[in-house]
């Protein structure tokens, strides 16, 4: 479902004059449906620069970066677009919605954009809100009023309304509490269960060790250790 195999990354020092700078060489990854992988390394190692390029928010120098039918290096920002809409998830640390939007709408969006029906989409939403303790009394209110953790658990409902192939959790238990964590990993479980093929960047080791089927050291794709 997700296949990386010689991807490159450059920085462009633009203030430097215009030098550049490998970061990442010979990157390689397979995750196949129903599997979950995670990223490992030191900080600075270039997880979240991976997972970026995956969902096509870095371009790659070089190589290969495929997930589904759509190779993310040579697509057009339309094909980009439909691979996030109907594909490819990502649940990041921060939540980005425009303001005044109700949260019942903000998770239900990745629904709507497929078309489907607004009491199809809201239900699910209300559904996951229910599961990740948002209370309903908030539901018609900004999630950009929220407090870090309400915004979390928001971002989460919203990357598991719809049923994406595919899978970026970066940090997806981070700073939750007990009862919530639960509630997340048994959520990435279920999408497992259902064939999603997912990379995750996971600190909390247990968690890491519950969801995850194996680990890849990005450390391991720095140019230097490429080479």
């Amino acid at each position: 479902m997700i296949r990386i195999s010689d991807v490159l990354k450059t920085f462009t020092l633009h203030n430097q004059g215009g030098t550049e700078i490998a970061v990442m060489a010979g990157a390689a990854l397979q995750v196949a449906p129903g599997e979950c992988v995670a990223l490992t390394g030191s900080s600075g190692a270039g997880k979240s620069t991976l997972m970026r390029m995956i969902y096509g928010n870095y371009l790659a120098a070089g190589g290969m970066i495929r997930v589904g039918d759509t190779d993310v290096t040579r697509a057009e920002p339309r094909e980009i677009l439909a691979m996030r809409r109907e594909v490819l998830g990502y649940v990041s640390q921060f939540l980005r919605v425009v303001p005044r939007v109700p949260t019942l709408d903000v998770v239900a969006e990745p629904l709507l954009m497929l078309g489907a029906g607004p009491d199809e989409a809201r239900d699910r939403a209300a559904s996951l809100l229910r599961r990740l303790r948002i209370p309903e009394n908030l539901w018609q209110l900004s999630p950009t009023t929220f407090s870090g953790g309400e915004q979390q658990r928001v971002n989460i409902a919203r990357g598991f309304c719809h049923e994406y192939p595919a899978l970026l959790l970066d940090e997806p238990t981070a700073s939750l509490d007990a009862a919530n964590r639960e509630t997340v990993l048994s959520l990435i479980e279920e999408a497992k269960a259902r064939g999603a093929a997912i990379v995750g960047i996971f600190h909390d080791e247990a968690a890491r060790n519950r969801v995850c089927d194996r680990e890849i050291d990005v450390s391991g794709f720095t140019p230097a250790k490429a080479a």
